[in-house]
Formats: structure tokens, sequence, C-alpha cells
């Protein structure tokens, strides 16, 4: 069995050539070139892919060989996994694995007996051998190529890079370097993983975050590492669709990813090392400053002013104003696109998961003792949320916008960290607090949301009399609402003092 550890990577298909040209792969001697031709197998009900068990084959030459993998884990574009690897003679032979268990599960009748073909790939490979560093020697694959199923195909580009010997860190080392001239961001599904959903014919769909596996006896230390790479994980898995599709819930989705991170790095700042969301801070803002204008223009134009064209379809007017709104999206839309395929989108998500690779994140023997349980820390930052929303909703006034937006933000932030936390609060105590905070952060919303089009609006209609005549046309059709709104605050406010937490730990 040998222990495979890589970190893969996105890259254009445009951009090999650039690539190659790197000082870091230009001047390496031993560059070497291969055809790969792989077919993957499955039984018909894919048990090994519910296993979490791949099975390849993979012509070298005039000989096939047989591997087997097990996905044990993967963090951000990091995969370490054992693989068996031998000969193919014209049948499986699982007799070679030292996994006892995996070796008597794949001969089993029901699973070697069903085996079949379900996709294969095509590649063109060019690999380096890097020593990167004394005592460190890195694998340098760069892949070209596709991907086929059930008479589906998909193009495959992108680069691995695989530690033979030598810490990880030379890893990402080696990525950032790289990454200076080209959009590396880690890549999130294997080929095998696009195989299957080419075979299931799985259509792309925005990924909303999911519950976070956080363990009561994890050090907070280790519960940050994993909500952090969650979240690198939600936003990147959002990428493509937001770069290549229409969907603006993508988008979305990316914005979603970074304020969970935003708060995640808010409430566990007390615990985490000096500097390290001071180096993360200015590439998150520039990506959620582009993520939002996008967002901004997509929430104009699909609650405020879509609503009245509907109510008021002769009304050239709102049909000028749609138009000058939608040339704005089309433009922010180009923009996000543009700047997702910047090296400085890779950068940032490279950046972040090297330093979740290292002390002390992965190394904390020896500091739990100086560190407060998981269940202390999670309650005490609860509560301290907690009453931050009580003191902004005493603060609240109706006739002050600001203090309305600044409450929900709280609320919004605590129901990040419930969700957070979720896994170890009692019953269906968190579920019940997050549908609740929810409601009111999606109320308030719809209040902001209000407040803050008639500036876009005008933004939109710049000095032009005909479209300022449809912002005020727009204005007047949800004054209604608005006002609606406003006369719920109180009731609302009611609602968040009424809102209790368990106690933890």
């Amino acid at each position: 069995m040998a222990q495979q550890i890589a970190l893969k990577l996105e890259v254009a298909a445009d951009r090999h050539g650039v690539l190659q040209r790197h000082p870091a792969l230009s001047g390496a001697g031993n560059r070497e070139q291969h055809h790969l031709v792989s077919i993957y197998y499955d039984t018909g009900r894919l048990a090994l892919r519910r296993a979490g068990i791949l099975l390849r084959l993979r012509r070298h030459g005039a000989a096939w060989q047989q591997t087997v993998k097990r996905q044990d884990q993967s963090d951000a574009g990091l995969t370490q996994r054992p693989e068996w690897q031998a000969p193919y003679r014209k049948h499986f032979d699982f007799s070679q694995l030292d996994d006892a268990e995996l070796r008597d599960w794949l001969q089993r009748d029901k699973i070697a007996g069903r085996l079949a073909a379900v996709f294969e790939s095509d590649l063109r490979r060019t690999v380096w051998q890097l020593d990167a560093e004394p005592g460190s020697r890195i694998l340098v694959k760069l892949d070209r190529g596709w991907i086929a199923s059930s008479g589906r195909r998909e193009n495959i580009s992108e680069l691995e890079l695989q530690l033979l010997s030598g810490s990880v860190d030379s890893l990402y080392a080696l990525a950032l370097e790289l990454a200076q001239r080209l959009a590396l961001p880690p890549l999130l599904l294997s080929k095998a993983e696009r195989g299957y959903r080419l075979f299931l014919a799985t259509p792309p769909a925005p990924v909303k975050a999911g519950a976070v596996p956080l363990d009561a006896r994890d050090t907070p230390l280790a519960a940050f590492r994993l909500i952090a790479l969650d979240c690198l994980s939600h936003l990147q898995l959002n990428h493509a669709g937001a770069v290549h599709g229409d969907d603006p819930e993508y988008v979305h989705q990316m914005r979603v990813a970074m304020r969970r991170l935003r708060a995640a790095l808010r409430m566990f700042r007390p615990v985490l090392p000096a500097g390290f969301a001071a180096q993360l801070a200015p590439p998150m803002r520039e990506l959620m400053r582009a993520l939002g204008q996008a967002r901004d223009l997509d929430v104009l134009m699909a609650e405020i002013v879509a609503p009245v064209a509907a109510a008021l379809p002769d009304e050239p007017r709102l049909t000028d104003l749609a138009s000058a709104i939608t040339n704005r999206l089309y433009a922010a839309r180009t923009a996000i696109r543009h700047s997702l395929r910047q090296p400085g989108y890779g950068r940032l998500l490279l950046t972040a998961a090297s330093l979740l690779q290292r002390a002390p994140f992965v190394e904390t023997a020896g500091n739990e003792a100086a560190l407060p349980t998981l269940l202390q820390f999670a309650d005490r930052r609860l509560r301290r949320l907690h009453k931050h929303i009580l003191d902004l909703a005493a603060a609240a006034r109706v006739d002050y916008p600001p203090s309305l937006h600044e409450l929900r933000i709280g609320i919004k932030r605590l129901r990040y960290a419930i969700e957070f936390f979720g896994v170890m609060l009692p019953g269906k105590t968190g579920a019940a607090a997050v549908k609740r905070l929810t409601g009111l952060q999606d109320e308030l919303g719809q209040l902001n949301d209000l407040a803050s089009a008639g500036t876009l609006l005008m933004v939109c209609a710049g000095r032009n009399a005909h479209l300022r005549e449809a912002v005020t046309l727009i204005g007047g059709w949800h004054g209604p609402r608005h006002a609606a709104l406003l006369d719920d605050i109180p009731n609302k406010l009611e609602r968040i003092r009424g809102l209790d937490l368990p106690r933890l730990g």
C-alpha cells in the first residue's frame, strides 16, 4: 500500500503554455509526456462509490494496471488516501491488498461478480519531478483531455502536485509560487466524481452550506479549522457555476461562504494565532466587494423592479429602467467572472488552506490545557453574541434604518454561530433558534433592501428624467409593504427578546 498526498488545482486549458514556461517548471530537466487511458469500474448500484472506494484500470503502453483507492481525507483540494496497484491480467485480482477488510469486501461475489465499466478518461499528461527544497520532492502532473460516460463528455484540465517526500508545506509553497502568474484555485471534484456525475446525468446546481461535523472533544482551534475548511469548500464548489453559468444563486452562495468564514474569524478571534486573520482580510474584502456588486443588482432586479414591472406591464418607463439595470447587471457579472479568473482568487484559497495545515491547527499537543474546552468556548461566544443582539434590539429605532441594519447583521452572526455549533446543542433547540433567527433576518433584510433600493435605483437612472420617474413609481408601489414592515418592527423586537439559548458544557 502507498499513501498518496496530493494537492489538486484547476488550470484553464488556454493557460497550459504559460504554466509550462514558469521558471519553476521550465528549468526542470526531467520532463515526461504520457498518454493515459483509464476505465473506472463499479457495480450497477454503485456500491464502490457509496463505500468511498475507487477501482480503475489504466493502460501503460501495451499493459494495463489495476488501482484501488480509498478516499480517506480531503481538505480544500488536499487529498490523503491509500492506494494499491497491481498488474492487470485479464481479470481483477484483489489478493495482494494488505487491507484484509477491504480485500474481503471486494472479493465478495456481489461485488467482484458485478463489476462493470461506468466511465472512462483519455488524458495527455506532462510530468515534472522537482526537488522543491532540501528533503522535499514533488511530482507535478499537468493533465489535459476528457472524461466520458453514457454518451456524455466533459473536458479535463487540471494540475496535481503529488508529495513524494517532505512536508505538506512544500506543496503549498510550490502552488503559491505557480499561482503568482496563474489562476490556480484548489480543485475539489476529482476525475472520478466528475465521471460519476456524467454517468448519473447529475445536472450542475448551486451548493449550499451543510452541517460541520464538530465533536465536543475537539479543541476550539480544531473546530475553527473544520469550519474554515468547510467555508472554503462551500466557496469553491460554487466557483465554476459563477464563472460559466447565469444562475445568480452561485454568486449568492459564494457570498454566503465568505460571510460564514468572516463570521468564524470574528467568533474564534480570541484563540486564533496572531496575524492569522490579517493575512486573509485584504483579499477577502476585495472578493466580497466584487460579489456584493453583482448580488445587489440581482436583488434589485428580482425583488424590487420585477414585481412592479409585472404589475404594470404597459409602463414604458419601467421597461426602460429595467433595461438600464440589466445592462449594469450584465457588466457586474462580467466583472465578477473576470475577478474569479484572476490569480488573486486562487492565492486567497491556497493561502488560507496552507495556514490551516500548519501548527497550531494540526499540532496542538501540549497546548490543550491552555485552551477552554470547545463546549465552554462555544457557550461563552454564543452568549456574547446573544447579549449583543439584545443590546442592538434595545437600541433599534424605526426612524433610524442603520440601527435596524446593525441588528440584522448581529442576528446573522448569531445564526451562523448556532449553525456552526448546532450538532452540540441539545435536542432540536439549535434548529428552532436558527429557524426563528432566519425569519427575523429575512424580514429585516426585506426592509433593508427597500431602504437601500432608492439610492441604487437613482444611480441606475442617472440624470434621465424619464428613468427617475420610473424610480418614483417603484417607490410608490412598494410604499405600503415598506410601511407594513416598519409597523411590525415592535413585534420583531419582542421575538428577539424572547429568544433563549440552552447552556453548553
